[in-house]
């Protein structure tokens, strides 16, 4: 017995370096991509361009294979344009590594983030400030989950991959998901320039997405889209009990970042984030902020469920989650101005607003942190789903009762709607 503790005291000792070191890594890749001088990632300017690049060149220095042909340089890169009056170059960035199972290889699995950011902010930007220009750093969203996906990379050219996976950092994520849209949309067709991927989309049968998953609080994220594959939900759960994370399971893949673009073509999804917070979507998502304790838990959890993912012995069946669809494309004429707990950590029945942000109608009719939503507008809320299907209901101009739990006390108060700040 006494032997068998010295030699997991050793272990434990000899893995400090590696996850000191990864997590180093992480932070510096950070703080790279979330620096003054990128400021703030708005795809097309110097920024995006410095970012894009220093991703690709960790990911050359992996030698992982690029998805262009005659491109020496930039054989990594996915050029687009976006924009409705006027065109600005950006591009997605690839990098492939190929299945070693000669049954499995040719299916395809996507582990993607978002690397771009609102740049300087200003009205229209999508910034909670948006009368206040300066450079919005988007640490957490998504400098955190370009980190983390860099070190997935890192770890599985080590180790090798079942099936073939694509590194995906997608561009324009900000502006309505272009770069995920775009990258499926060229799946869709014939390119003679394309290679290391699969034929088509079809060959691409799941979509892992980290998005925000910097701000980590008591060992908690959630992973939504587990409802989109059967078996999805208790793969999920038994990679949380194997690594100790706390996670919340939400059955479909809607939601604001790249899986969406995925569900919309009916591939299976998982979608991990850290949940929200007052910094996100301001100047103020510095590096200094972020857990990266957390941010090495969401990896070792990330890689887990990765390798199993990529080990299956069939491939992942699709399933059109009810209200997926219908989700995806709500179109909000109000808002409450409120951070909804996606992961879902109250055990009380209701939707706890985990922020409510000052001077919006949640907040200005009594409403605050940490109170439990129950009711909108005289009808139940139980859920992310169902708070946002009674948001789709609801017009601006008009006054609605929200009935919430605070403490033990409940509550009714008057709130006033307003449409989002576009």
């Amino acid at each position: 017995m006494r032997h068998k503790s010295i030699l997991l005291t050793l272990a434990f000792a000899l893995a400090l370096p590696v996850f000191g070191q990864r997590q180093d890594d992480m932070r510096q890749a950070v703080e790279f991509l979330a620096s003054q001088q990128l400021g703030g990632r708005y795809p097309g300017t110097a920024g995006d361009t410095l970012a894009s690049e220093y991703i690709v060149g960790k990911l050359r220095g992996l030698k992982l294979k690029p998805v262009v042909k005659g491109k020496k340089k930039k054989g990594y890169f996915h050029d687009f344009t976006y924009g409705k009056t006027e065109q600005r170059p950006t591009h997605n960035i690839l990098a492939v590594l190929r299945g070693n199972d000669k049954q499995l290889r040719n299916e395809y699995i996507v582990v993607g983030s978002h690397y771009d950011h609102l740049g300087m902010g200003g009205q229209g930007s999508g910034s909670r400030r948006p009368d206040t220009l300066g450079v919005h750093p988007g640490a957490d969203d998504n400098a955190s989950g370009d980190a983390v996906v860099l070190e997935l990379a890192r770890h599985f050219k080590k180790t090798g991959s079942p099936r073939s996976i694509i590194f995906a950092f997608f561009g324009a994520e900000e502006q309505g998901l272009v770069g995920s849209k775009f990258f499926l949309d060229w799946m869709k067709k014939a390119d003679s320039k394309r290679i290391n991927l699969p034929a088509d989309k079809k060959g691409i049968v799941a979509m892992v997405n980290l998005d925000m998953v910097g701000r980590m609080r008591g060992g908690s994220m959630s992973v939504s889209g587990t409802g989109t594959s059967s078996g999805f939900k208790a793969m999920v759960e038994e990679v949380a009990h194997q690594t100790g994370v706390n996670v919340a399971c939400i059955p479909d893949g809607y939601g604001p970042s790249d899986q969406a673009s995925f569900v919309a073509q009916e591939i299976p999804v998982l979608f991990l984030t850290t949940g929200g917070h007052m910094e996100y979507h301001t100047p103020a998502d510095v590096p200094s902020t972020l857990n990266y304790d957390g941010m090495q838990q969401t990896l070792e959890f990330s890689q887990e469920l990765i390798a199993r993912l990529a080990s299956l012995p069939a491939t992942p069946d699709y399933i059109n989650v009810p209200g997926t669809n219908t989700m995806k494309h709500a179109k909000f004429k109000v808002t409450l101005g409120l951070m909804p707990d996606v992961m879902g950590a109250s055990s009380t029945p209701g939707l706890r607003a985990d922020i409510v942000v000052a001077g919006k109608p949640a907040h200005n009719a009594g409403i605050r942190s940490g109170d439990i939503i129950q009711e909108i507008d005289g009808k139940p809320v139980k859920d992310i789903n169902e708070y946002m299907e009674r948001l789709a209901e609801l017009k601006a101009g008009t006054t609605i009762p929200v009935k919430v739990l605070r403490d033990e006390e409940t509550i009714i108060f008057q709130v006033h709607l307003t449409p989002p700040v576009r």
